[in-house]
């Protein structure tokens, strides 16, 4: 099968083309640059030049392709709500250029706002009050009436060597202000998958994933904030410490929002469905690493 995939260069869409490949099957890449179409060729995928924002090209990459893996997305949270429009486009090009066809389209969702408080399942759909802006698994499902084999994969903290995510976040922070911290009493709990499991889910909600399901990519239903701030403290000889709720902004600025977040998550669904068995390592075995920690 030949699998066009958008993000093909970053952190969760390489290890993608690399699982793609290693299991036959043939990638095209979107690539707006020189240096990731040369990553790309070293991966063994075909180059598609184009960006997110070149509606064009997004849909002659769909078109000459078998299957579509959307994993791009701008992460760039001053810009949030015009980078989801942005996303909300693109996968309404790619899902105009399958129409029809019944072939499949594997989106990126993400799992933070969907229950909070409260184990969240594959059944469970975001809250129509939400007022989220990002509408990747919206936007794709709307083409499943359409003839086309849409699918959504909801994404936890996603770890592993060259994270740039929320973990990261999380130490760069207690570098800054001397001190480890997490929110309240610390229960509050993330999600985690390894970023080569969740390669391996894409793969297979494109080979065998039905219209209109969504998939949890979710190895470690929910990891505490605090085990998180009292592995980097020691990682990092600072002390930890609780924030009172009211001062979390001051603590962690524009991040205070993700570290008070619980958001525990279950792939029960998933792994029956898909036959999906996560093998990496978890967050905390992960984190407490030089991956995270390098000497």
């Amino acid at each position: 099968m030949r699998v066009f995939v958008t993000g093909a260069t970053g952190f969760v869409g390489s290890a993608v083309v690399s699982d793609l490949i290693a299991a036959g099957h043939s990638v095209l890449g979107l690539s707006r640059s020189q240096a990731g179409a040369a990553a790309l060729r070293a991966a063994g995928a075909d180059v598609h030049p184009g960006s997110l924002e070149d509606i064009a090209s997004l849909k002659a990459g769909a078109a000459a392709s078998d299957a579509v893996v959307h994993t791009a997305f701008v992460h760039d949270f001053s810009r949030f709500g015009e980078n989801c429009d942005i996303d909300r486009q693109a996968i309404a090009a790619l899902g105009e250029a399958l129409a029809g066809s019944g072939r499949p389209l594997v989106v990126t969702s993400a799992l933070g706002m969907l229950s909070p408080g409260r184990l969240a399942t594959e059944d469970m759909v975001p809250p129509a009050d939400a007022h989220v802006p990002r509408v990747s698994e919206q936007a794709a499902l709307a083409f499943v009436s359409r003839g086309v084999r849409a699918m959504a994969i909801r994404l936890p903290q996603v770890h592993g060597a060259g994270d740039h995510g929320f973990t990261p976040q999380l130490v760069g922070i207690a570098r800054d202000k001397g001190a480890a911290a997490y929110v309240g009493d610390g229960a509050n709990r993330w999600p985690a998958v390894h970023r080569f499991d969740a390669a391996r889910l894409y793969r297979l909600a494109v080979e065998k994933g039905t219209a209109g399901a969504r998939y949890h990519a979710v190895a470690d239903e929910g990891v505490p904030l605090k085990t998180i701030a009292e592995i980097i403290g020691r990682r990092l000889g600072l002390p930890v410490k609780s924030i009172a709720a009211d001062e979390a902004a001051d603590h962690f600025g524009w991040f205070a929002a993700f570290a008070a977040m619980d958001c525990p998550a279950s792939s029960d669904r998933t792994r029956r469905e898909l036959g999906w068995q996560p093998t990496g390592i978890g967050l905390i075995e992960d984190l407490d690493s030089s991956a995270y920690f390098p000497s």
